[in-house]
């Protein structure tokens, strides 16, 4: 062997040891552990489990899935079969946790006609925007709580009936087939959300409003029957500007009168009573004996208006600024006239002292006499 070949041999046996170390550690079972179910604790493994294990997670990763009815398996990989059978046992599970949610939740055990409420009488997928949705209450509409607003009924009654009842079935029945003769009609849309008014549906009632309104953006009565579940929902700035807008696209042809008493009931809630009572009027002139306005009247006669309440403050506050003012003119005059006396004091004393002098009067004993006085 070489000179130049014995500096090699060192490191070659170096690297030999160490191949061995390593090889040795990575197959070491004091390395590796594994969980034991049957005791309840981890234990270490023996290199036979190891490799086994390690066989079976390379084969998985390797090996070809399959998809099959929302299961996954892996083709060609024994035990495979202990997965496919824990994703069925997963998703019998998922399964029977439905089957007693649905079996549990009221709502659910609801007959035949109510589940055709849900998924018949609609108004289609929700519309992407009109030119009403910058109002907030628009804009939160998927987190209004449900209002019903049974007296919405009465625009369905029969002109000439008798009875104040309206059949929510009938009516329903009567609305689908419209829909389905016109399911391009702004007002067809308008009686469905009207519909969802009375059921107490708020969302899907301004959902149907939103499509009647993309189809007839000026429709007088569904803005205010848009304006209407705003001001149930307290959302009085959008209720006024809807109805003001549903007043101005009103024909002159059609009576206003729910209008004005839409806009007599918001100005009252905002406090505007004289405001409010000018629409009331209105709208008992266009519907003589209209009761609830009526009754509105009756209760804004008994409540102070606040402009008179306004006049009132003005005048008290224009009072107490007059009476400061009066006592700071008074303080001023009062400084004013102490100044004058004592100028006239020392104009005196100076002309009694330049007659004294002349008059050749001692001043000193004067005082002296005084003080002896």
């Amino acid at each position: 062997m070489t000179t130049c070949e014995l500096p090699c041999m060192p490191f070659m046996a170096l690297y030999i040891i160490s191949m061995h170390i390593v090889n040795s550690n990575s197959r070491s079972s004091a390395n590796h552990w594994k969980l034991n179910l049957a005791a309840g604790k981890v234990e270490p493994a023996t290199e036979e489990t190891v490799d086994s294990e390690d066989e079976k997670v390379m084969a998985i990763l390797t090996a070809s899935r399959v998809v099959e009815n929302g299961e996954w398996k892996v083709e060609g990989v024994e035990g495979s079969s202990n997965c496919k059978n824990a994703c069925r046992s997963d998703d019998n599970v998922e399964k029977e946790r439905v089957v007693e949610r649905k079996t549990s939740s009221p709502s659910m055990n609801t007959s035949s006609s109510s589940v055709k409420h849900k998924k018949g009488l609609t108004c289609g997928k929700p519309v992407n925007s009109t030119q009403y949705d910058h109002l907030r209450g628009i804009a939160n509409r998927h987190e209004h709580p449900h209002i019903p607003e049974p007296e919405v009924a009465m625009i369905f009654r029969k002109k000439g009936s008798r009875s104040s009842e309206v059949d929510l079935n009938d009516l329903e029945e009567k609305l689908l087939r419209l829909k389905k003769d016109k399911p391009k009609s702004a007002q067809v849309h308008n009686q469905i959300g009207n519909f969802w008014r009375i059921k107490g549906n708020t969302q899907l009632s301004i959902e149907c409003f939103r499509k009647a309104l993309l189809l007839s953006p000026d429709h007088p009565d569904v803005l205010l029957n848009l304006a209407r579940v705003l001001f149930n929902l307290q959302y009085l700035d959008d209720a006024i500007f809807l109805t003001r807008r549903s007043l101005a696209m009103q024909s002159t042809k059609q009576n206003t009168w729910l209008q004005h008493y839409t806009l007599g009931e918001i100005l009252k809630a905002y406090g505007h009573y004289q405001e409010a009572t000018m629409h009331f009027g209105h709208a008992l002139e266009l519907n003589p004996g209209f009761q609830p306005a009526i009754a509105h009247l009756r209760e804004m006669e008994g409540t102070p208006s606040s402009s008179v309440t306004q006049y009132t403050l003005f005048i008290i506050l224009f009072l107490v600024l007059g009476v400061l003012f009066g006592v700071i003119t008074s303080i001023e005059a009062n400084f004013e006239d102490t100044g004058e006396v004592v100028k006239t004091q020392r104009h005196f004393n100076r002309a009694m002292a330049m007659r004294s002098i002349k008059l050749g009067i001692n001043h000193r004993l004067i005082r002296m006499r005084k003080l002896n006085c």
